[in-house]
């Protein structure tokens, strides 16, 4: 398992070298990229969860103010509250992450969809489906949030910023601190780590859902070292696709 961490690690280095290489990236190339992440983090997060729009109606739902016919409001609505959350990453980027900076972000993701639990922790006791594992007693999330945001900020000797990455996203979700939108939340964060320490937002492709669910129900028990693999290796497969957007872009 470490020869395999080490090797990955080494090539997301060499990507992450190359990408270094033409920065600071233009107006035009931020924009770009920021506009192709709008839409994919936003369509691949939401599918994890269930939302059944496709990238090319979240795309027309988020830029165009389009309905489609045959999804429900809620689907909508989570398109364009996840939209309205990622803008936001790009103003955490420069300092630490906050508290406050926690809850905005699931306010402006679920205000139309729950506007009273909007931007607040869990005020009752939840039961995940599809696992036996129990989040923690909703009295015990505004410590248990005030320690997770004081890791988000430390950085651990002798572990790479990704692995530490992928580990506070298992610490995320295991508290569960919200009603709804833990996973979505959490994904975000877990972009803005990445993202703060050069590499790319991190994109779980929908194909592998059943895979990384699996990873972080094996994190709750313990096993951080499944997480850390899926994390990595999707991470690796975006920076490739990250290079290639750069490259064209620049040329």
């Amino acid at each position: 398992m470490i020869a395999k961490y080490n090797d990955i690690l080494t090539k997301l280095s060499s990507l992450k070298s190359v990408l270094d290489g033409y920065r600071p990236f233009s107006e035009h190339v931020v924009k770009q990229l920021r506009d192709y992440y709008r839409i994919g983090l936003t369509y691949t997060s939401n599918a994890i969860e269930g939302n059944t729009l496709t990238e090319s109606e979240t795309k027309v739902i988020i830029e165009d103010g389009i309905t489609i016919g045959g999804k429900s409001m809620r689907e909508h609505y989570e398109a364009i509250g996840h939209a309205k959350a990622y803008d936001h990453i790009y103003s955490l980027l420069g300092k630490p992450i906050s508290e406050e900076d926690v809850l905005l972000l699931h306010k402006l993701f679920f205000q139309q969809i729950d506007s009273e639990n909007a931007g607040r922790y869990r005020q009752k006791n939840v039961i995940i489906t599809g696992t036996d594992y129990l989040p923690p007693d909703y009295q015990k999330i505004p410590e248990l949030m005030k320690k997770h945001i004081e890791n988000l900020s430390r950085k651990i000797k002798d572990k790479h910023i990704l692995e530490q990455a992928s580990d506070l996203h298992a610490e995320f979700e295991s508290i569960h601190p919200f009603t709804d939108g833990n996973g979505r939340i959490g994904r975000l964060l877990l972009s803005i780590l990445s993202m703060k320490n050069g590499y790319c937002p991190v994109i779980v492709p929908p194909i592998r859902r059943a895979e990384y669910i699996t990873a972080r129900q094996k994190s709750n028990k313990g096993d951080l070292n499944t997480l850390r693999a899926f994390i990595l290796s999707v991470i690796y497969e975006e920076m490739k696709s990250l290079k290639r957007l750069v490259e064209s872009l620049v040329r």
